[in-house]
């Protein structure tokens, strides 16, 4: 049995701590937030511990640790518990800082300890199937790829503050999916964006609404549309023209009824948000973590795909303030 150290107790905590708990082979021993009454409401929900994160970490007895903690603690989080032996998944992104990140690399490189990023939506059943198919050449060389994600509302303001803007915090994830399907990184990317959707969030510095056109070593092209704001629902979708045809991940739908009359063909919409969507892809994440630490597998999604796609975001960042592309290898 693995046993496994939670630090952080919100919402994402909980959908990890479900993860955790659920599967065969791992047990959760404890929990630990700034915010107490947090952590002890979600140990209570599991049955496990609140403790201290130095508890944790110095805990000999618990095998790995799941950081879900605020962005700007993850490279120190994970330092310290790859340095007490623990093996670690940690939420996205690895840093704010791409310097820090790429210094938080090198020193984790050196424990040895087995470090996993949580990029889920390559865990997603649908997403994972394009990309296996695209891979097995079902559809030739790959010549266009397409990702939407918009989502159904803006987070809290105070979040849009701290987040490291929408480059980071939610583009992050289509940087690494991009990466995952066409597997490789781009050799330039072009940033377009601006806030429409709410003007608190111009003033907090960030964007809300943005498109990045990238371009690879064979010619080959990806675009990504993000929005905050899709008043259906949460809209993920991916799609792929390849030399021989195209390939397409379409939303999950609240149902699978479609009503056709004369007036006109209605189905339901995507599920409301993350949650509901990426379930499945979250326990198929742990699934894979936990083959790492017990079968020794390779690393699905590690520090190098973390650090590429910060650098992907710091890219996109710059090419929207000096106006014209630029160079992934010069940043």
């Amino acid at each position: 049995m693995i046993n496994v150290g939670l630090l952080g107790a919100g919402r994402i905590a909980g959908v990890h701590a479900t993860a955790i708990s659920s599967h065969p082979s791992s047990s959760l021993i404890a929990v630990a937030d700034i915010n107490h009454a947090a952590a002890q409401t979600l140990a209570s929900s599991y049955g496990c511990e609140v403790r201290d994160t130095e508890q944790i970490l110095a805990d000999k007895s618990i095998d790995a640790v799941l950081i879900a903690t605020s962005t700007n603690t993850h490279s120190e989080l994970m330092e310290q518990a790859t340095a007490a032996g623990k093996a670690v998944l940690c939420e996205k992104p690895v840093d704010l800082d791409l310097q820090r990140a790429r210094e938080c690399q090198v020193r984790i490189q050196k424990t040895g300890q087995p470090v996993m990023i949580g990029f889920n939506r390559r865990f997603d059943p649908n997403f994972a199937a394009l990309q296996y198919a695209l891979s097995e050449g079902e559809i030739g060389k790959a010549e266009l790829l397409s990702i939407t994600s918009f989502d159904p509302a803006p987070p809290p303001i105070e979040y849009i503050k701290v987040s490291g803007g929408l480059f980071k915090d939610m583009m992050i994830h289509d940087f690494d999916m991009a990466n995952f399907i066409k597997g490789e990184a781009p050799i330039k990317l072009s940033a377009i964006a601006s806030s429409i959707v709410n003007p608190e969030i111009e003033k907090a510095g960030d964007v809300d609404t943005a498109v990045v056109t990238m371009q690879y070593l064979d010619g080959s092209m990806a675009v990504i549309k993000n929005s905050r704001r899709a008043a259906y629902g949460y809209d993920q979708r991916l799609e792929v023209l390849g030399s021989g045809g195209l390939l397409q991940a379409q939303n999950m739908l609240e149902n699978t009824i479609v009503k056709s009359t004369e007036n006109g063909v209605v189905s339901a919409k995507p599920t409301y948000f993350f949650l509901e969507r990426y379930m499945p892809a979250y326990r198929a994440e742990w699934d894979a973590f936990m083959d790492v630490i017990t079968q020794k597998k390779d690393i699905p999604v590690g520090m190098d795909d973390g650090v590429i796609a910060l650098a992907m975001a710091e890219a996109a960042k710059l090419s929207l303030a000096v106006g014209e592309p630029v160079e992934l290898s010069k940043i």
